[in-house]
């Protein structure tokens, strides 16, 4: 097996997309494989795989030096929501906090899926398709609901 850290980002692109950088079938690759993912984690390790090279490589990895991979893994999770966060803050100039709880929450699932062995490899590509879909859906009408909760302590 080859260690993530140890390929340069157009070969951690090539392992996970199975075709080169910039090729035409990149997106394709990246969006079949993902979502045909036998597993939340595994569609995570599909998922924008220039993204995932820089998390892994800045983020994730030097944390699990000093905690628990599972930690690590979805402190990475929590910093990737608050860079979508401060993206879309920077282009409406207002202050947004969504893409945190809701990448929280992902990360979770993600986690939660691991240790559990939550597996539907064996199910057809389109049931792993729908079955990601829906973790995905599921969690961000959670993250609406927890929003639209808090919005209205708030305006009380």
């Amino acid at each position: 097996m080859i260690k993530a850290f140890m390929l340069s980002l157009r070969q951690y692109v090539k392992t996970r997309n199975g075709v080169p950088m910039g090729a035409t079938h990149s997106l394709r690759n990246m969006l079949y494989r993902a979502f045909g993912a036998g597993s939340f984690a595994t569609f995570w390790h599909y998922w924008n795989p220039i993204w995932g090279y820089y998390l892994s490589r800045y983020i994730m990895r030097p944390l699990n030096i000093y905690l628990p991979k599972a930690l690590a893994v979805w402190i990475t999770f929590l910093f990737s929501g608050a860079l979508h966060d401060l993206a879309v803050s920077l282009i409406k100039w207002q202050l947004i906090v969504f893409f945190t709880p809701w990448f929280g929450l992902m990360g979770a699932l993600a986690l939660v899926s691991t240790p559990k062995r939550l597996s539907y490899t064996a199910a057809p590509w389109l049931v792993r398709a729908t079955t990601n879909a829906l973790l995905l859906g599921v969690s961000l009408m959670v993250t609406f609901a927890l929003e639209n909760l808090l919005a209205q302590h708030w305006a009380v």
